[in-house]
């Protein structure tokens, strides 16, 4: 009886330990993704910006006489 609760309680604490290496992967993920988000909405909002002075620029050349 000793060594089974033994061998429960040591399952248990490693469950724990298991648990909350999880929770701490778990987090550092969000902080990643919540950071790769923001970076991608500024990458976003650049092109965004280069598209439209790019578009100023085409209208700027004159156009082809044929």
């Amino acid at each position: 009886m000793e060594a089974e609760l033994k061998a429960l309680e040591d399952k248990l604490a490693q469950f724990v330990e298991s648990n909350q290496r999880l929770r701490e992967d778990t987090q550092r993920l969000r902080q990643e993704l919540a950071a790769s988000l923001h970076r991608n909405k500024q990458l976003e909002q650049k092109i965004e910006a280069a598209s439209e002075r790019l578009e100023e620029i085409v209208k700027q050349i004159p156009a082809e006489e044929t």
